[in-house]
């Protein structure tokens, strides 16, 4: 499915079958790293699927599917600039496509956001960013192997390294006044989210030396 809506897009800008064919296998081997246990191609049909729930809110589809199958491009645990990385590759992409340059820039600036979720002055941004954190607001057993599935990319961390770190980042996001800034992500998952990020501080805080 992913495939198909991929070829269709860059098909809009270019006709190379085989060419548009080529950046879709570069990135389902981004993503189908044996490393990656989170940050996979279930991640993106996670984002698609709640996309689609708000299409007809989104004012520029195209850049925000470039976005959706760029944003984790680069991934790795041992580096902290993976959403710029991971822009300058959807950048250097778009370009060859010969895409408005404002979508390119839009493009960059929303895949940038997902590093700290804040509030965008683009509904868009607001929307893909909401749809990112989507995760976080599931029923626990789902955010239980969610977690469980991060901690794996994290494993070359000892759990006195990793714990602390988690609990920052859990800390910033469960602290935010409004996790999900648009409808309707906020009714949905708002409190789900808030209560299963603490419950994983707890259990994380149980162990922490």
């Amino acid at each position: 499915m992913l495939e198909e809506i991929f070829i269709q897009l860059v098909s809009k800008y270019r006709s190379n079958r085989k060419a548009n064919t080529a950046l879709w296998e570069n990135i389902a081997k981004k993503y189908n790293s044996k490393l990656r246990y989170y940050h996979n191609i279930r991640h993106l049909e996670q984002i698609n699927s709640q996309l689609l729930l708000v299409k007809d809110k989104i004012n520029n589809w195209d850049v925000v599917l470039f976005s959706l199958f760029y944003h984790d491009y680069v991934y790795s645990v041992l580096i902290t600039n993976n959403e710029g990385k991971s822009a300058r590759e959807a950048v250097k992409v778009m370009t060859e496509l010969d895409v408005a340059n404002k979508d390119i820039k839009a493009c960059r600036a929303m895949i940038l956001a997902t590093k700290g979720h804040y509030v965008s002055e683009t509904s868009d941004v607001n929307y893909f960013t909401d749809a990112d954190l989507s995760i976080l607001g599931q029923p626990w057993e789902r955010y239980d192997t969610y977690r469980k599935n991060v901690r794996k990319e994290y494993n070359i961390y000892p759990n006195s390294v990793y714990n602390k770190g988690r609990v920052k980042v859990l800390n910033e996001l469960a602290n935010m006044p409004r996790l999900y800034k648009m409808e309707p992500f906020f009714s949905m998952y708002e409190t789900q989210a808030k209560e299963n990020m603490r419950k994983e501080i707890e259990l994380l805080s149980n162990s922490l030396p």
